[in-house]
């Protein structure tokens, strides 16, 4: 997307903060017209030079008000009723390739009937559902194929778009070294294997506390 996308990533961490961006479908809905595509909606958008980013899937993120600005410029009609919406349930994302283990925090997240759930059993499977499924916390195996948890946080967190996203790490590799090394890249906590359920409940719960 030319010149937006080369936007320097601490310039939009620092102007940014913590507001909520939108993927191409969200940019759709808010203009309120059905014969409007998201390739249209991001046609609008590289015209007028308005800052997008992509995500770790590049897939496309704008920031909400200056999506909004843009269609005021343009005299488009928007849905203000969008403003109001918020998500009825926090999402969770959750990536380890063991299957035993992947269902075990998923039937222990869905008990607790407050979440939506999502899963990934690899790096690149994560990756692609970071972008399409948007998650608020993400419980994230280190030993992983395709690209392993240390790199996917590193991403996550250095990535202006999607550093919101709480990370709690799960991992049979709680070495010194791993720990420190994971915490660096910016995850917020973690658990050694094997997990105990009554732990995991708590530190989600702890994690997504402060998540609006």
């Amino acid at each position: 997307m030319k010149a937006q996308m080369t936007i320097a990533r601490e310039e939009g961490r620092t102007q940014m903060g913590m507001e909520k961006f939108l993927s191409a479908g969200d940019m759709v809905d808010m203009v309120g017209c059905c014969e409007v595509t998201p390739t249209g909606a991001l046609n609008w958008i590289d015209s007028a030079k308005s800052p997008v980013f992509n995500t770790l899937g590049e897939h496309y993120r704008i920031l909400r008000t200056d999506y909004t600005a843009f269609l005021h410029r343009c005299a488009m009609f928007m849905d203000e009723g969008l403003f109001g919406r918020t998500r009825a349930k926090k999402r969770i994302l959750i990536v380890d390739d063991e299957p035993a283990v992947l269902s075990f925090i998923e039937a222990t997240l869905h008990l607790e009937a407050e979440y939506e759930l999502a899963t990934a059993s690899d790096g690149l499977e994560a990756a692609h559902q970071l972008a399409i499924f948007e998650p608020d916390l993400v419980v994230l195996d280190i030993m992983l194929p395709g690209m392993d948890g240390f790199e996917i946080c590193r991403r996550l967190k250095s990535d202006p778009a999607m550093s919101r996203v709480k990370v709690l790490v799960v991992t049979g590799f709680a070495t010194e070294e791993n720990i420190e090394k994971i915490l660096h890249y910016g995850a917020d906590d973690y658990l050694a294997k094997p997990l105990k359920l009554e732990d995991l409940k708590a530190r989600v719960h702890q994690l997504l506390a402060d998540v609006k």
